[in-house]
């Protein structure tokens, strides 16, 4: 217990700080190649934030959700992709991206244990306006393809370490870290939704 306080003044200053490098949309660098696509997903805490979680919570729940969450969200975001590509409208992909940081961290920090499926179905949502918003900005060359799996990729590797980070925590420490890690991503949400 006395460590978790220790960490709260770290984590109130990061809180207050990180979110100015926050976007919580694209457009921001070039959406052309590989390397772009691999660079974006960490060019912003919105996507850090969302793909550190997707692994955290899996890792969380632990079983077949380790591989069913990540994978529903990395799917369902190429569909999103694909309908931003192919100019269909999602409703409130803007809120949609802000609201999974912001959900995925409450259910970290409150340790919240859905049915497997319905977490991959939850993820899958925030995925689709994930996946949208790239799509918009994606150009249909191939380099915008490229671009596509540097981001697919990325967000694997995110997903990956918030799966070992979530893991990792829970067999040297305790589940009270995860928990923690998922209130510092639920404040970043929160800023996000005033901001």
């Amino acid at each position: 217990m006395k460590t978790m306080r220790t960490l709260r003044l770290p984590l109130f200053l990061a809180t207050i700080l990180l979110p100015t490098l926050a976007h919580a949309h694209v457009g921001v660098g070039s959406t052309s190649g590989f390397l772009p696509g691999i660079a974006h997903p960490f060019s912003g805490l919105d996507h850090l934030c969302a793909m550190m979680a997707v692994g955290l919570w899996a890792a969380q729940r632990g079983g077949r959700a380790l591989w069913i969450v990540p994978l529903s969200f990395i799917s369902l975001m190429i569909c999103g992709a694909a309908l931003g590509i192919a100019g269909v409208t999602i409703p409130f992909v803007e809120q949609g991206i802000v609201a999974s940081v912001l959900l995925l961290g409450v259910l970290i920090a409150a340790a919240v244990r859905l049915p497997v499926a319905a977490s991959a179905l939850l993820v899958g949502l925030f995925a689709l306006w994930h996946g949208h918003a790239h799509g918009t900005e994606m150009p249909l060359a191939a380099s915008g393809m490229a671009y596509a799996a540097g981001f697919v990729v990325a967000t694997a590797m995110l997903h990956a370490a918030g799966i070992g980070l979530g893991i990792a925590m829970q067999r040297l420490a305790s589940s009270t870290w995860v928990r923690a890690a998922g209130g510092a991503i639920a404040c970043c949400g929160l800023y996000m939704l005033v901001a």
